[in-house]
């Protein structure tokens, strides 16, 4: 083999000679990154105590949340599973006690209905700071099938938040009862 062969130039001018005609493939797939939203901050309208339609039971709750009504198709469930489904809401409970919790989630569910929001994320953290259970994760987890309007819930991808963050599907048929 000559040395002239090895020339990146003549390498080059070689790949392009052969590609020359070739017209690139358009993208269609889903970026594997996305820029998240920041929290916002809930809107406090006067209400009788929200949340008081979550009653409390003593569920064993697993690593990783995993829930979804009847007649929700496999194929929307495994996309909000792998995070194709983008959240437009984001509720960050890190540091709250159960009973402000019930109520913040409790106006975020709505704020987020009235908005028309598909899916949600619902930060509840870990529990490393509980002495057994993550109190706010379990809570989470008897909370949200308590509402008609969830549809599904699981942990998020590990990317954003994994077994500390829940992914919520959302009704968009909702009737505020106010």
């Amino acid at each position: 083999m000559d040395s002239k062969d090895n020339n990146p130039d003549n390498e080059f001018n070689a790949f392009r000679d052969a590609m020359q005609g070739v017209e690139p493939l358009c993208q269609d797939k889903i970026a594997p990154w996305r820029k998240r939203k920041r929290p916002v901050p809930l809107e406090f309208p006067d209400q009788n105590q929200p949340g008081e339609e979550f009653a409390d039971t003593s569920l064993e709750t697993p690593d990783f949340l995993d829930f979804r009504r009847p007649g929700i198709q496999h194929r929307l469930y495994a996309d909000l599973q792998r995070g194709a489904l983008s959240p437009e809401a984001t509720l960050d409970l890190h540091g709250m006690r159960a009973s402000n919790a019930r109520q913040a989630l409790s106006r975020f569910l709505d704020q987020s209905l009235r908005a028309r929001h598909r899916c949600v994320r619902i930060i509840h953290g870990k529990g490393r700071g509980s002495s057994q259970q993550p109190v706010l994760k379990q809570r989470i987890n008897q909370w949200l099938p308590q509402r008609k309007e969830v549809l599904a819930f699981c942990s998020a991808p590990s990317w954003d938040g994994g077994s500390g963050a829940a992914y919520v599907l959302l009704s968009r048929k909702w009737e505020d009862h106010s």
